[in-house]
């Protein structure tokens, strides 16, 4: 028996905004509703999410290093909506009912497995889908039961506990590393695998600094980067892709392009050309795709990748109801032939569209302003060794190319808008101070 969402006196006859996924455009839109409409008493704004707490998604790769404590950077929902003025409510999208506006979310469970939440619908006026992406493994075999994905924080701790276990397995066995033992395999040279290859070359060497000197990391410890297009870092510029892989080269990650994978088993990585890389963690980041739950929506419009065909508006193209951001929107601007990138600028650049796009149709403007998509560019973090990137329209629509320190500043200062959006200035910068002065007194490398 599914049961409804119960509803507070204060907010019977309020248009209901709900926004289903907290990550970096679905949070910034319900933080900015909510200080606008939800308040104000204008709007009940509801924010659901599978997850209590939240983690900017291109940090991902930091914590699976362990070279991030996870404790100092996410925010509780519960937290910020009490702060800002909309509902977090937990829970993971199912269905949906377009007839009559309503959202499936199914029952949530604990460890022991005890009910938390029952199945229960939400009722809304305006509901706005941000659940983001998923790994594509492309139906590779071995993937699910041998590889990590970095999708969630849950994953990257995982992976950064199989690394830690690893490396204590090495140091305390009586006998030398195995040949392969502390090899790691990153199949997908995009930005993700790109990043994490660089801080795990630094992690390795964190690790055994904190006396686990059995190891030698230059002999013991092997980074391999696959890539199946002829070139790292395939959807930006190839200059920046040739000059990331000359750092990544000379602190030694063995690079593999042109090299698509076939298989994935517990001792290493099958190539197409026959070669095996032996290696005992295997992270797979070489593609996304939209959540499987988007193809069962009450027959909204799906991408050959699984994500929701939208209108210029971001509106779906099946029920003006029904908007989509991020990762799980599919919109091709006009006068291009690619869609908008799955990229954390996107998401920022559309849930401030949302803001005032909301607003307008709450009072009954029923034609909405064209979301237009700006490219900043692109950046790449290889953790301590360099960062580099590109900027666009600095220069006469130009794009400018840089490195090392300005593009490191440039990198975090992406975080701190989204902080920014979260939480105001003056918050981000009382953080940001006490966070550089703990981070002196600590391990820069997760030890548990």
């Amino acid at each position: 028996m599914t049961t409804a969402a119960p509803a507070s006196d204060a907010t019977i006859g309020l248009h209901k905004i709900v926004i289903i996924g907290g990550g970096a455009g679905g949070l910034e839109l319900a933080t900015q509703l909510g200080n606008k409409l939800g308040k104000k008493g204008k709007a009940e704004v509801t924010l659901v999410d599978r997850s209590r707490t939240h983690i900017w998604k291109p940090l991902l790769h930091e914590i699976a290093a362990g070279s991030m404590d996870t404790g100092r950077h996410e925010l509780p929902y519960q937290a910020q909506g009490h702060w800002h003025g909309f509902r977090y409510r937990y829970g993971e999208m199912i269905g949906l009912d377009r007839a009559n506006k309503r959202v499936h979310l199914a029952a949530t469970y604990d460890e022991d497995g005890r009910e938390i939440t029952p199945d229960r619908w939400f009722p809304y006026d305006t509901l706005v889908i941000a659940v983001g992406s998923i790994s594509n493994d492309f139906g590779t075999p071995g993937v699910k039961g041998h590889a990590i994905m970095l999708d969630t924080p849950e994953q990257a701790e995982r992976f950064n506990r199989r690394l830690l276990n690893a490396c204590v397995r090495a140091y305390a066995q009586p006998g030398p590393v195995r040949p392969g033992q502390l090899h790691v395999a990153i199949i997908g040279a995009g930005a993700t695998g790109t990043e994490l290859s660089a801080e795990l070359h630094h992690a390795a060497r964190g690790l055994v600094e904190f006396g686990l000197d059995k190891i030698d990391p230059e002999k013991d410890f092997k980074i391999t980067l696959i890539e199946a297009a002829p070139r790292i870092l395939p959807a930006l510029p190839e200059r920046l892709s040739v000059a990331t892989a000359n750092i990544l080269k000379d602190i030694g990650v063995d690079i593999r392009v042109g090299s698509p994978v076939t298989g994935v088993s517990d001792k290493g990585v099958t190539l197409a050309n026959g070669d095996f890389i032996p290696s005992e963690l295997v992270v797979w980041a070489a593609g996304v795709k939209g959540p499987d739950v988007l193809s069962k929506l009450d027959g909204l419009e799906v991408s050959r990748a699984n994500t929701l065909l939208v209108k210029p508006s971001l509106q779906t193209t099946k029920d003006d109801n029904i908007f989509v951001i991020g990762d799980a929107a599919y919109l091709v601007p006009e006068g291009e032939t690619a869609p908008i990138p799955p990229r954390a600028q996107a998401a920022h650049q559309q849930s401030s569209h949302l803001v005032r796009q909301i607003q307008r149709r709450m009072h009954g403007e029923t034609k909405l302003a064209p979301f237009k998509y700006r490219d900043f560019g692109s950046l790449v973090s290889l953790g301590k060794y360099s960062t580099v990137g590109n900027l666009m329209g600095f220069v006469s629509g130009k794009s400018l190319r840089i490195e090392g320190w300005f593009a490191k500043i440039m990198y975090r200062s992406l975080y701190k808008m989204h902080e920014v959006a979260l939480h105001g200035p003056i918050k981000v910068a009382l953080d940001t101070l006490s966070r550089l002065l703990t981070r002196r007194t600590e391990p820069q490398v997760k030890l548990h």
